[in-house]
C-alpha cells in the first residue's frame, strides 16, 4: 500500500552505532554549531526501535536491560515477524521490508512515569474508547471513510506519533536557517516549520494536523512546545503506528545533540483530558547518512475503497 523509505539494515547498522557512541560519548564535547551559532541539528536521522513505548510487566521495576537481554529481544522480533500468520489473516510484510532497528538498552521509552506506564486515563478518554470500539467491531464497519483511521487514510499519525518510531520510514531531515529549524518526516511527508523568534501561537481557532510549534534554546538543547492540534487525530495504539491524543495536546519536545551522530530526543505529552498526569518518553536519533525517500501513500492506497466495498457486500450476502 505505501512505499518503503529504506531498507532495514539501514536503520539497524545505525542504531548499533549508537551503542558504541553513547558508551563513550558525553555532552562535554563540544557541540557542533551553525554559522551563526546555534547547536546544528542538520542532516538526516532515524530514531527507529524495538523498545517499547511501555515497560513489559515481566520487567517491572527495571530500567535498563543486560547486553544478553538485549540481544534475545532483538532475535525474537525478527522470528515474531517471519511467523506466517494465523488462519484466517492475510499477515503483513516480513523482516525483508521492515525497519524496524533494533533494541536500545533501555525497557522501556517512557522514563516519567518512573514505572515505565502509561498513566491512567480519565472518565471521558474511557468513553471515547468505548465508542470508538462500538464502531470498529461493528459487522457493517466500515460504514464511511470516516470510520477509518487517519493514518490509514494517509493524512497524518498526528502528534507525538509523527516523532515516535514503529515499523519503517522513521527517519527524518533537520534543516536550520537562523530563526527556523524545518523538521521533515519521511512517513506521510509530515513537515514541521519551527519558529524560534519568541512569536506567539496562531489563534487558538486554528487547528492543524500536527500542530502549531515554537521553538527555543535552552543552552544546547533545542525546546519545542506544540498546540492548537485538531480533535480530528485522537487515536493511541500500543504499536505507534498512530499517537495522538486530539486537540487538548500540549507536546513539549527537547533536542539535545550528544554527539556527532546521536540527538538525545525527548518528549513530554500533557493533555488533562486524556491522562490524569503528563509523561515523557525518550529515543536516540542517529544519524542517517542516507537521502529520505518519497513516501507514496496515496497513490497505492487501495484499502480504504476494498474495505467499504467488502463490508458492503457482506451485508448484502447477509442479508
Amino acid at each position: 500500500m505505501r512505499s518503503l523509505g529504506c531498507v532495514t539494515a539501514r536503520a539497524a547498522v545505525c542504531l548499533l552505532l549508537y551503542f558504541v557512541l553513547i558508551a563513550g560519548t558525553t555532552h562535554a564535547q563540544s557541540v557542533p554549531r551553525t554559522p551563526w551559532g546555534d547547536p546544528d541539528l542538520q542532516g538526516t536521522w532515524t530514531n527507529t526501535t524495538t523498545t517499547p513505548l511501555e515497560r513489559p510487566e515481566a520487567l517491572a521495576g527495571r530500567e535498563k536491560l543486560t547486553e544478553v537481554e538485549r540481544a534475545e529481544f532483538d532475535a525474537e522480533a525478527i522470528r515474531n515477524a517471519d511467523r506466517p500468520p494465523p488462519a484466517g489473516s492475510t499477515g503483513a510484510y516480513n523482516t525483508f521490508w521492515m525497519e524496524r532497528g533494533v533494541r536500545t538498552n533501555q525497557t522501556a521509552m517512557i522514563l516519567d512515569p518512573a514505572d515505565g506506564r502509561l498513566p491512567e486515563i480519565t472518565a471521558k478518554e474511557r468513553k471515547r474508547i468505548a465508542d470508538l470500539s462500538v464502531v470498529r467491531e461493528s459487522p457493517s464497519y466500515p460504514t464511511t471513510w470516516q470510520d477509518v483511521n487517519i493514518y490509514e487514510r494517509c493524512i497524518t499519525r498526528g502528534m507525538p506519533g509523527t516523532m515516535m518510531p514503529g515499523f519503517y520510514n522513521h527517519n527524518y531531515m533537520i534543516l536550520q536557517i537562523p530563526g527556523y529549524v524545518v523538521l521533515y518526516a519521511e512517513m506521510i511527508h509530515d513537515t514541521r516549520v519551527i519558529p524560534l523568534d519568541g512569536r506567539d501561537h496562531v489563534d487558538p481557532s486554528i487547528r492543524q494536523w500536527i500542530g502549531d510549534s515554537r521553538g527555543h534554546w535552552d543552552g544546547d538543547t533545542l525546546v519545542v512546545e506544540t498546540t492548537n492540534l485538531t480533535g480530528k487525530v485522537f487515536e493511541r495504539r500500543r504499536s505507534n503506528t498512530v499517537y495522538a491524543t486530539g486537540e487538548h495536546l500540549r507536546l513539549i519536545e527537547r533536542f539535545t545533540r550528544t554527539a556527532e551522530d546521536t540527538i538525545d530526543y525527548q518528549f513530554t505529552v500533557v493533555d488533562p483530558t486524556t491522562f490524569v498526569e503528563p509523561w515523557t518518553a525518550q529515543t536516540p536519533m542517529v544519524a542517517l547518512n542516507a537521502p529520505l525517500f518519497e513516501y507514496a501513500c496515496h497513490e497505492g492506497n487501495y484499502a480504504i475503497s476494498n474495505m467499504l466495498r467488502g463490508a458492503r457486500m457482506k451485508e448484502s450476502a447477509q442479508n
